[in-house]
């Protein structure tokens, strides 16, 4: 039966055009700390190839993917699907898991794009036998838009996107006095370098030592921490004022189907004196997508979209989704638009993005 269920939803990839892929199992761990953040180190399982590089056994397939378009197909479009084993450790999961998904690259019709990543991971689920299910809906690319129209400092954005995707409370990004750092000279010298070198220098710094951690942090994780101080010793400080985190706390508390919700946080940007570019065309490209999901038949109006609900990896730029069969259930189908990845693997032109993973033990498809 589990090979039957596999089968029907390759099969719905390949009927769509979604080319089947499978990129090696070991891949190189840097993409993965860079773009998800040193702490899913802990998470991963990582090996050293002969020459010392560090690989890991892949945690996911989004990544493995777009590094093997960029090697074969630079600068193209391309629908990819694939299915095979992740690895990574997970509290009530299993450490190997298989999942199955799709990625659509290069496609510059983003509203339409998202709603066709939604509606087949939909369409997927019901051919696994699951038609009653729960989708919650969210948009980075909004977030960020606010966040920018409310000029919150570069320091103070990340952090409040963090602590949004974590479920923290606003508090530990508030304004704190500035007090004299003891690393001001290094801070003041690393400001606005790139992340590579600043993490080479510390890893150097540390061999020449003969230290591989220092306070349990290692070589990457105290370069990130490094270069967040200075980002904030650049910006004047890294906090979130009192007005704005009130802004902040009322979008994350915005909910309901798609166009409630986008009629109460334009209400709340005209409230708060908005005028932004940005936060407009953010605006305007959620209210399309809603109309092209509409126009592929999908249940709009049982949708939710929660302005709280964000994803705490950085290659998240827009749309965001995950599908369950019931509140607070781990996710069935999770996906969204990531449409700077492609140009951060290395490739020549800017190649939007989106795609979609189901976890098949969950929907009994393994």
């Amino acid at each position: 039966m589990e090979a039957e269920a596999q089968a029907r939803l390759l099969a719905h990839f390949a009927e769509a055009g979604y080319a089947p892929v499978a990129p090696p199992v070991l891949q190189p761990v840097e993409p993965f700390l860079e773009l998800s953040g040193e702490d899913i180190r802990r998470r991963i399982f990582v090996t050293t190839d002969g020459a010392g590089a560090e690989l890991c056994l892949r945690p996911e397939f989004t990544i493995p993917v777009c590094r093997h378009h960029q090697a074969m197909r630079p600068g193209e479009s391309a629908d990819y699907a694939y299915l095979g084993p992740v690895f990574r450790l997970a509290a009530g999961d299993p450490d190997e898991f298989t999942q199955a998904g799709i990625e659509s690259i290069g496609r510059t019709d983003t509203p339409a794009a998202d709603a066709e990543v939604l509606g087949m991971a939909l369409d997927g689920l019901e051919r696994l036998g699951r038609k009653e299910v729960a989708v919650r809906l969210g948009d980075m690319g909004l977030t960020h838009a606010l966040l920018d129209a409310l000029a919150v400092p570069p320091v103070a954005k990340r952090r409040t996107l963090r602590a949004i995707a974590a479920s923290r409370p606003l508090d530990e990004v508030a304004n704190t006095a500035q007090t004299e750092d003891p690393h001001a000279g290094l801070l003041a010298t690393i400001q606005g370098q790139d992340p590579k070198g600043v993490r080479a220098f510390v890893e150097d710094v540390l061999s020449i030592a003969g230290i591989s951690r220092v306070g349990g942090r290692s070589a990457g994780e105290i370069a990130e921490r490094f270069l967040a101080k200075a980002a904030a010793q650049a910006h004047g400080g890294a906090g979130l004022n009192a007005e704005n985190r009130a802004v902040v706390e009322r979008y994350c508390a915005v909910t309901g189907n798609p166009d409630l919700a986008v009629a109460e946080v334009r209400a709340l940007a005209a409230e708060a004196g908005l005028r932004h570019d940005g936060l407009h065309a953010a605006l305007a490209l959620f209210e399309e997508r809603t109309g092209f999901m509409a126009a592929r038949g999908l249940p709009v109006e049982r949708f939710a979209f929660s302005g709280g609900f964000a994803r705490n990896l950085d290659y998240y730029t827009g749309f965001i989704f995950e599908v369950t069969d019931r509140p607070s259930a781990p996710a069935l189908v999770g996906g969204g638009r990531y449409d700077g990845l492609l140009q951060h693997l290395g490739s020549p032109v800017p190649l939007p993005a989106v795609g979609c993973a189901f976890w098949l033990s969950r929907c009994g498809g393994n």
